[in-house]
């Protein structure tokens, strides 16, 4: 989940670079900050964040190792 915030931060930061905008707040929606947050969401997400506990992975069919 916090990898698909990162893209959308890193894809509006991009935008907003590509046509000089500020939306009205050069404060508020400078690359910087978009930069930061788009980090901070993608190392929340290397960090294993927002997953299922206990692997949250499931099996199909037969499980390795199972005879």
């Amino acid at each position: 989940m916090f990898a698909y915030i990162a893209a959308g931060v890193f894809g509006f930061a991009l935008l907003l670079d590509l046509f000089d905008s500020d939306l009205g707040a050069p404060d508020l929606f400078n690359w910087n900050t978009l930069l930061l947050i788009g980090l901070l969401c993608l190392s929340l997400y290397l960090a294993g964040v927002g997953r299922a506990p206990g692997g949250g992975g499931r099996w199909r069919g037969r499980r390795p190792g199972r005879g």
